[in-house]
Formats: C-alpha cells, sequence, structure tokens
C-alpha cells in the first residue's frame, strides 16, 4: 500500500476529503503524516481527528531552503512516503524535494491551469469575469503551477455568482477530483 505525505498551511479541507475516501476503502493508500508549515493550521485538528501524525516544521527555523527541505525529507524518509500530495501549501517546492520525489508530487489548484496560477485564483478568474474556471491537478515543478497536468475538471460561472459561491463550488469540486486523481496514480 502507497504512503502519502499531505503538505497544508491553511484549513485542511482538501485533506479531509482525501482522508475521508481512504477510510471509506475508496484510495488505495494510507497517510502516512500530514506536515505544516504553520502554527495553528485548521488541518493540524482535523489529522489529529484521523489518528495521524502531525508535524509543523517552520520555515524560519531554518536558515536556507536547502536546510527546510532536507529536515522535511529526513521525515519522509523515516514514514517510507511515496508521493507527496499538496492541499493547499503555500510555498513553492525546492530541488531538495522535487529531485528526491520526481513525478511523485501533486498539486490541486482551484482554475483550469495555465490560467490563473499561483495565489487567489478564484478570485483573479472571477474578476477577469470569465465564463468558465475550474481546478486542476498537476504533477509539480519548480515553477509556480506550472508542471504537467494530471486532470482537470470545468466549472461554469453562472450569471449573477458571487466570488464566495465561486469558491464552495469549486472546493466542491476539489473534494471530489483529488481523491479520484490519487487513486489513479496510487493504484499504477
Amino acid at each position: 500500500m502507497k504512503k502519502l505525505a499531505v503538505f497544508a498551511s491553511g484549513n485542511g479541507s482538501n485533506f479531509q476529503a482525501i482522508a475521508e475516501e481512504i477510510q471509506k476503502g475508496k484510495i488505495d493508500a494510507k497517510v502516512a503524516l500530514v506536515l505544516t508549515d504553520k502554527e495553528g493550521a485548521g488541518v493540524i485538528k482535523r489529522a489529529e481527528a484521523f489518528d495521524l501524525p502531525v508535524f509543523c516544521i517552520l520555515p524560519k527555523q531554518f536558515e536556507t531552503k536547502v536546510q527546510y527541505e532536507q529536515a522535511i525529507l529526513e521525515k519522509l524518509k523515516e514514514y517510507h512516503v511515496d508521493y507527496i500530495i499538496l492541499a493547499g501549501y503555500m510555498r513553492l517546492i525546492g530541488e531538495t524535494l522535487l529531485g528526491a520525489f520526481e513525478k511523485r508530487i501533486v498539486n490541486i489548484h482551484p482554475s483550469l491551469l495555465p490560467s490563473f496560477p499561483g495565489k487567489d485564483a478564484i478570485g483573479q478568474a472571477y474578476r477577469a469575469g470569465v465564463k468558465v474556471t475550474g481546478v486542476t491537478v498537476h504533477f509539480v515543478d519548480a515553477g509556480m503551477d506550472t508542471g504537467p497536468i494530471i486532470d482537470q475538471e470545468p466549472i461554469r460561472v453562472d450569471e449573477g455568482e458571487t466570488e464566495e459561491t465561486l469558491a464552495k463550488k469549486i472546493h466542491k469540486v476539489e473534494h471530489v477530483l483529488y481523491p479520484k486523481v490519487i487513486q489513479q496514480l496510487v493504484s499504477k
């Protein structure tokens, strides 16, 4: 069975969706650990509710990004992790992790990449007035949301839509698409 490390910086709703699908037997993998870069991140309580090991590794505790990622890499090796699943992890992954987990780091992004990369993708799409946006799951490379696309799901922006209602629609799709893609990856 493949072992996953879920990285999150915030609330952890995508982590929750993944953990629930694993619990239901719909993903043939297990979460070996959850890693956050933010003290007090919502994902911590969610992970503890699933009785999973949680590590808060703060970048400010290290002089360089390489040292920070080396500390993470040691945890990943200790837990024999096969895939890194980014679920709202708000940092660019550096060469240390990219080299160790080539084509095994996956991210979810709330737009149809290559449109609206980076932060506030939902807001970017909303302000641009697009009629269709969506969700993308992709492999991570050294760029900002530039890695090879694995799957995408379009979402129609309805007349009278607000940014908040659009965000809810996107999160709902994320919570279905991400577990589906993870299952496809771990079953190969």
